[in-house]
């Protein structure tokens, strides 16, 4: 089933159930969806590559907003974006760990011959190429970071 359809089922589904965060959260990933249809880029349909790159700005929202709401004391606001986030990840492939993570990394570093800090962007390059959707941007960074400039 595509993405498009399996958002609009569990839409329905939730709707059934009385589910409103869901509902609410899944009506946002609807509107990146028809925003992305109508900004011209869909000529040949969605792409996984699309899909992934709508729920990760999603996710990254939610992120952030969790970020800010933590500062400011809001912990129910903060426990709403991070439901929200949960269920955005849901439609995501499975993140990798800390140490899939540093294997893949390591194996980029001997692709790539990097040596030290100033290979780093090259790396980081094909890192979040590889990696997109399946590890946080922050959390290759730091690995990486740790990998080619120990400290």
């Amino acid at each position: 089933m595509q993405f498009e359809q399996l958002v609009n089922e569990h839409m329905k589904e939730a709707m059934k159930s009385g589910d409103r965060l869901r509902l609410d959260t899944l009506r946002m990933l609807r509107a990146a969806i028809i925003e992305f249809h109508k900004s011209g880029n869909a000529q040949n349909g969605m792409t996984e590559e699309d899909e992934q790159k709508i729920l990760l700005n999603a996710a990254k929202k939610r992120k952030d907003a969790i970020e800010m709401y933590k500062q400011a004391n809001r912990s129910d606001l903060q426990e709403k974006e991070e439901l929200e986030l949960h269920i955005i990840q849901s439609y995501l492939p499975k993140q990798l760990s800390e140490e899939e993570i540093y294997a893949a990394i390591n194996a980029l570093i001997i692709q790539t011959g990097a040596q030290g800090p100033k290979d780093m962007g090259k790396v980081m390059g094909l890192a979040m190429k590889e990696l997109r959707g399946k590890a946080d941007g922050t959390t290759v960074q730091a690995i990486l970071k740790s990998i080619l400039n120990p400290a």
